[in-house]
């Protein structure tokens, strides 16, 4: 399906150095901020004070923000868990406070605002709990990229899964770099949207490197920057409608989903824009800057093909 079709291939590769010039100067920023300011880490690893909380009504999320915000306490995760009726509270830890200590004068404020809330359980989440959560996200992020470039050098060309991760880490570092620099709280959930980015941005290149080995199928007279030209204009009516339908998703739960998802959903929406221009301006850019040919995805014999005006809708056809 296509919402319109271009008649001329807009000559993306001609501007490739410019925006691969912009992209390192954003890829450097994003690594300065990292090093310099650090992430926000949440509760979950940096270790903290749990608390499990019921009421007899759905509770109002904000009221219990705002009344565990009046004690001082800063970065407190508040969420429901399970019910409407069940509130789940992450607090980080304190210097010379116990957990004990922070639970009981949680509940002392929660109580003055609503007598039927009470405590279910309380826990003490210790750093090393966290240093273990860090640990295994790191893993996991090595497992996503080694089996991304497996799967692309299996699929396509070594070339092109150097050139695929290198795009989308540098759209993870980029998402890092955001929540470094403006110190946005770094959460098991947005460590599952730094996931999700990879895997989301990896398809993109993968829809256009796919055109691109076609393009080298059909028009044999085409050079490799004519044939990625039109890989990518070729693609964009897809683009369009499936990144502007997720971005529209992930929108509403930026706008609408509360502050438990506001982070997720803001680093899927950084992944998201940064992905489509990854795909487009690095990947294909540092793919063919490797050197991709014809040679490399094309391999055994075949039949001549047509070699047309690649808007002719016999072009590529086998003679």
């Amino acid at each position: 399906m296509e919402f319109f079709k271009i008649k001329r291939d807009i000559p993306f590769m001609r501007h490739a150095l410019v925006f691969n010039v912009v992209s390192f100067l954003t890829f450097a920023a994003a690594v300065f901020f990292l090093f310099s300011r650090g992430l926000h880490l949440s509760v979950e690893f940096t270790g903290g004070t749990l608390m499990e909380v019921s009421y007899s009504q759905p509770a109002d999320l904000g009221a219990v923000r705002g009344a565990i915000a009046k004690l001082g306490y800063q970065d407190v995760q508040v969420q429901n868990f399970g019910t409407a009726r069940d509130v789940l509270i992450r607090m980080p830890a304190v210097k010379g406070v116990s957990s004990a200590q922070q639970s009981d004068k949680v509940m002392a404020t929660l109580k003055e605002a609503d007598a039927a809330a009470s405590l279910r359980r309380t826990e003490f989440v210790g750093p090393q709990v966290g240093d273990e959560l860090a640990a295994d996200g790191l893993k996991a992020l090595a497992f996503v990229v080694v089996g991304i470039m497996i799967y692309l050098a299996l699929r396509f060309e070594w070339k092109f899964a150097v050139a695929a991760i290198i795009a989308n880490l540098h759209d993870v570092i980029i998402i890092l770099g955001f929540f470094a620099f403006f110190q946005w709280e770094f959460s098991l959930p947005v460590l599952a949207a730094v996931l999700a980015v990879l895997g989301y941005s990896v398809n993109e290149s993968v829809v256009i490197f796919d055109r691109i080995r076609e393009n080298f199928r059909r028009y044999r007279k085409m050079d490799t920057v004519a044939v990625i030209d039109n890989a990518i204009t070729s693609t964009i009516s897809r683009t369009i409608i499936t990144h502007g339908s997720t971005q529209l998703m992930v929108l509403s739960m930026l706008l609408f989903g509360g502050a438990t998802l506001h982070y997720f959903a803001l680093a899927l929406t950084i992944g998201i824009l940064f992905g489509i221009y990854s795909s487009v301006f690095v990947a294909a850019a540092i793919a063919m800057w490797l050197g991709i040919r014809r040679e490399d995805l094309v391999k055994g014999g075949g039949g001549a093909r047509k070699e047309d005006d690649p808007n002719d809708p016999n072009a590529g056809a086998v003679v």
